[in-house]
C-alpha cells in the first residue's frame, strides 16, 4: 500500500515548511482485530508504560465506567486467579466484563493515556458543545493480571476559559485527543460547524490542563493550535517524549517535541494521509515503540503504522 497526499495537503504542508517523505517509507498493515464483543465500540487506547506488554482500551459513551486490557498480540488480558471468566461465552464461564473504575462514569470518554503512575481516562468528549462536567479521571496503573477492579482517585475538572456560552457559538469544545508529558494532562479539540453535530470545520486547540491545588480549581490554558488538523480523534506521546502522534479520521500527523515550552503543535515533521488504507473510523492511537505505532478504529481492527527512518529516530 502507498501513502497518497491529495492536493490540499500538499499544500497546507508546503505552507508549514514540511517536506513531504517518500510515499513508500511509511508500512501500514492490518496488525490483528480484537475478537472480543464487550469492547464494541473503541475510542482510545494506551501502552502501558509500567507494564510494557499491557495496552489499555476503553468504549466511547454509552458503556458503563470499565476498561480492558490487551497484549501486542491483540489477546485479552484479565486476572488469572479469576478461573471462570473467559474471553468468550462458554459453559460453566463468563466472559469477562473488564475492569470496573468505580467512583467514576463514562458519560463521554473519548480518550486514555498513561504513565508510570497514572491512568489518565478522559471523559471530555462534548458533541453539542454543551457539557459543563467535563474532566479527566486519574486511576492508579494497575497488572492486569493481578486486579479485578479499581478506582479512580481523582475527577480533574475541565472548563475552557473561552467558553462562556452553552452551547458554545463556535462549536470548538468537544475535545477527543488527550496526551500526558510528564505527568503535565494536554487536550486537542476537535471542531464542528456550530449547529450542526455531523458537519465539521478544520482546525485543532491545544489545552494544557494543571491539576488543582488544594482548594483551587484545575487551569486550562489554551497554549497552542494549528489550523490544518482536522477531525482530531486521539493523541498519544512517544516512550522518549520526543515525539507526538495525533489521529484524525484522514490523517495522522507526527510532531517533535517543541522548542518553545507548550507549543506541541509548531513542529509538525511528518503526515500520513489515511485514505490509501481503508481504515474505518479510526479513534485510538498509541506508541508501541519509538518508532512504531498502532491505529484502531471503533470496531477493534489494529493497524501497524511504521514511521518513516527520519521520524523514528
Amino acid at each position: 500500500m502507498k501513502r497518497v497526499f491529495g492536493f490540499g495537503l500538499l499544500w497546507a504542508l508546503c505552507a508549514l515548511g514540511v517536506e513531504a517523505a517518500d510515499p513508500t517509507a511509511w508500512r501500514v498493515a492490518p496488525k490483528f482485530e480484537i475478537a472480543f464483543a464487550a469492547l464494541n465500540e473503541v475510542s482510545g487506547v494506551s501502552r502501558s508504560p509500567r507494564f510494557p506488554n499491557q495496552f489499555w482500551l476503553h468504549n466511547d459513551s454509552g458503556d458503563s465506567a470499565r476498561i480492558f486490557a490487551i497484549d501486542r498480540s491483540g489477546a485479552l488480558l484479565f486476572p488469572q486467579f479469576l478461573k471462570f471468566h473467559g474471553q468468550q461465552t462458554a459453559l460453566g464461564k463468563d466472559p469477562w466484563p473488564g475492569f470496573r473504575i468505580e467512583l467514576a462514569a463514562n458519560y463521554d470518554w473519548e480518550d486514555i493515556a498513561s504513565d508510570e503512575d497514572w491512568i489518565y481516562i478522559a471523559d471530555t468528549g462534548n458533541n453539542g458543545n454543551a457539557r459543563r462536567d467535563l474532566g479527566i479521571y486519574k486511576v492508579p496503573q494497575f497488572n492486569a493480571g493481578a486486579v479485578e477492579k479499581t478506582r479512580a482517585m481523582s475527577f480533574i475538572p475541565v472548563v475552557y476559559p473561552e467558553q462562556n456560552y452553552f452551547p458554545a457559538k463556535n462549536w470548538h469544545f468537544d475535545a477527543e485527543a488527550l496526551f500526558v508529558d510528564q505527568g503535565q494532562m494536554y487536550l486537542i479539540t476537535k471542531h464542528r460547524v456550530a449547529g450542526r453535530i455531523s458537519q465539521f470545520e478544520s482546525g485543532g486547540n491545544l489545552y494544557r490542563v494543571d491539576p488543582p491545588n488544594s482548594g483551587s480549581d484545575a487551569k486550562v490554558v489554551k497554549v497552542d493550535s494549528l489550523p490544518e488538523l482536522f477531525m482530531v480523534t486521539a493523541a498519544d506521546l512517544s516512550p522518549s517524549g520526543g515525539k507526538l502522534a495525533v489521529l484524525g479520521y484522514q490523517n495522522l500527523w507526527i510532531f517533535l517535541r517543541p522548542d518553545k515550552a507548550d507549543r506541541w503543535l509548531s513542529r509538525l515533521d511528518q503526515v500520513l494521509d489515511l485514505g490509501a488504507f481503508n481504515m474505518g473510523q479510526v479513534e485510538a492511537v498509541t506508541f508501541v515503540d519509538e518508532g512504531l505505532l498502532w491505529v484502531l478504529n471503533e470496531a477493534g481492527q489494529a493497524f501497524e503504522v511504521q514511521l518513516p527512518a527520519q521520524s523514528a529516530q
